[in-house]
């Protein structure tokens, strides 16, 4: 018996060591590559070829610098406007979605940025503790290993953005026949509108609600400083009653 235990304490101590041996490793090099490819990318590729649809699959790698400098703003009004001062978690939101849901049927999310990258980058879609537990350690850790430029970049350029469309690169040529450069304001406030279910809301051919949405997002752009570059640090200070003063 007391073999067997060692036995099986030995293969669990193993596959613990290639468990975070692993995700560390692979955190540490998409620090400094392109992250080409994403479990959510494979996912929707299967999905399509058991529905009998087209493949859909544009994505394309775009530095930071080449991205209209609008765009992180703009996803930081609509998503996670303390993106660049938690460390990963955003505990006000959290516990303000947990009241809120209380009493809607419908729940709010509460995931940062951070979060919505770790889970598009290494993980699937999913709302088991498991999946949950994960998100939370690779947010976690990348926060730990990238900056907040690279973990944007690395946002903006893996999240779903279309059917098939993964990354502002892509939706802006698909949608807006541009460079991801050239995108004005306004045209970053729709991409960014379209984030809470962009297979259902389209930047392409927007409805009523997502102008709306748009116009919403543009105001609250305002409270939103320029993103910095990498190396540039935002002073706290410029934070009052939980919006940025400019």
């Amino acid at each position: 018996m007391s073999f067997i235990i060692k036995t099986i304490r030995h293969i669990i101590r193993w596959i613990l060591i290639a468990f975070f041996g692993s995700t560390i490793l692979a955190v540490v090099a998409y620090r400094f590559f392109p992250v080409y490819v994403t479990p959510l990318m494979f996912i929707r590729t299967a999905e399509q070829i058991k529905e009998h649809k087209t493949i859909r699959w544009h994505h394309s790698w775009v530095s930071l610098n080449k991205i209209s400098p609008h765009m992180p703003v703009a996803v930081m009004a609509s998503e996670d406007s303390q993106f660049l001062l938690h460390h990963g978690f955003d505990y006000e939101a959290i516990e303000d979605a947990a009241k809120r849901n209380k009493t809607r049927t419908r729940k709010l999310g509460a995931s940062t940025i951070s979060q919505q990258t770790a889970k598009n980058v290494f993980l699937w879609p999913g709302r088991t503790w498991v999946r949950k537990g994960l998100e939370a350690y690779f947010t976690a850790l990348i926060e730990l290993m990238w900056s907040k430029q690279r973990i944007m970049e690395v946002y903006l350029n893996s999240i779903e953005m279309g059917d098939g469309i993964y990354g502002v690169s892509a939706v802006a040529e698909y949608h807006f026949d541009k460079e991801a450069a050239d995108l004005t304001r306004s045209e970053c406030a729709l991409v960014a509108a379209t984030l809470p279910n962009p297979r259902v809301y389209s930047s392409k051919s927007p409805s009523k609600y997502m102008l709306k949405r748009q116009r919403r997002i543009e105001h609250e752009m305002k409270f939103i400083p320029k993103f910095p570059k990498e190396g540039e640090d935002i002073d706290p200070n410029t934070v009052k009653g939980g919006v940025y003063k400019n």
